[in-house]
């Protein structure tokens, strides 16, 4: 049994929460709000019901898998030496140098960032042993989707890699080794094909409900890059795409449409509305 902590209770750390219960670790999760704590346990509950309804879990393996997950409000009740920690908070630097300072003092065996698209060597400043941290950027919906993409900082030790490597595949997930290059390989990838079908929607090429189905039906996309967006979240995109202008150049410029709706808070699946509508 390992044991795993991760920190923020949103959609992506609800998922690496799950995923590592299912593996069967003991599995903490860090989460100071007591209205969005209730709404994680919910979530889990129902996830692991549905993998009942589809014969992946029996009703006890179910019962099981849920009491695997425990919730703390602070990183100060983590039990120390667990052997991982995945910080999976906001794209937001000062907040996450903060939590993975919090993090290390609680000297795990590896210590990891659930990044999309930040630098791991300017997070692993806040590391007491940078040795030991780098990213491991799982995918929405973590229970569905089998990648996860390690990102090795400069200062990210060999065996730290092969310890990330191990567990995401105690977890069921495939993973790739990518250097510590703003965007990564995945977010690069996935930010442009989404960039691209915005600027498509807002020079009228087609419906948004049509631009998806070309990306699934000729690509074999699981999902269309809007909606993908709407899942992921239109401010989140704003976020990463500003990011990369920075980095790469004005390939990756935010659309017009995409600014505007975030400005008027249509932020997609998590407001309620997107390129898609989204009932609650």
């Amino acid at each position: 049994m390992k044991r795993v902590t991760v920190i923020g209770g949103g959609t992506m750390g609800i998922g690496i929460a799950y995923v590592a219960a299912q593996a069967g670790g003991e599995v903490t999760v860090v989460e100071p709000g007591n209205e969005r704590a209730e709404a994680m346990m919910r979530t889990v509950a129902d996830a692991a019901q549905g993998a009942v309804s589809r014969g992946k879990l029996s009703a006890s393996g179910a019962s099981e898998l849920i009491g695997r997950i425990r919730r703390v409000a602070s990183t100060s009740d983590v039990p120390l030496r667990e052997d991982v920690i995945i910080e999976s908070v906001p794209e937001d630097k000062a907040l996450k140098l903060k939590v993975l300072t919090a993090a290390a003092a609680r000297s795990p065996r590896l210590l990891a960032s659930n990044t999309s698209a930040l630098s791991i060597d300017r997070l692993a400043t806040a590391v007491a042993d940078p040795t030991i941290f780098l990213g491991m950027h799982f995918f929405n919906p973590v229970w569905s989707l089998k990648l996860v993409e390690i990102v090795r900082g400069g200062a990210t030790a060999e065996a730290a890699v092969d310890e990330a490597r191990e567990i995401g595949r105690w977890m069921g997930k495939e993973t790739l080794v990518v250097l510590d290059i703003p965007g990564f390989a995945t977010s690069r990838l996935d930010l442009i094909a989404s960039l691209e079908a915005i600027r498509m929607l807002e020079s009228g090429v087609a419906s948004a409900e049509d631009i998806d189905r070309a990306a699934t039906l000729a690509y074999r996309h699981p999902v269309g890059p809007l909606r993908l967006s709407d899942i992921v979240g239109l401010d989140v995109r704003l976020d990463v795409a500003r990011a990369l202008e920075r980095a790469h150049g004005s390939r990756y410029a935010a659309p017009p449409l995409l600014e505007r709706m975030v400005s008027e808070g249509r932020l997609g699946q998590k407001s309620g509305q997107g390129f898609f509508s989204w009932p609650s």
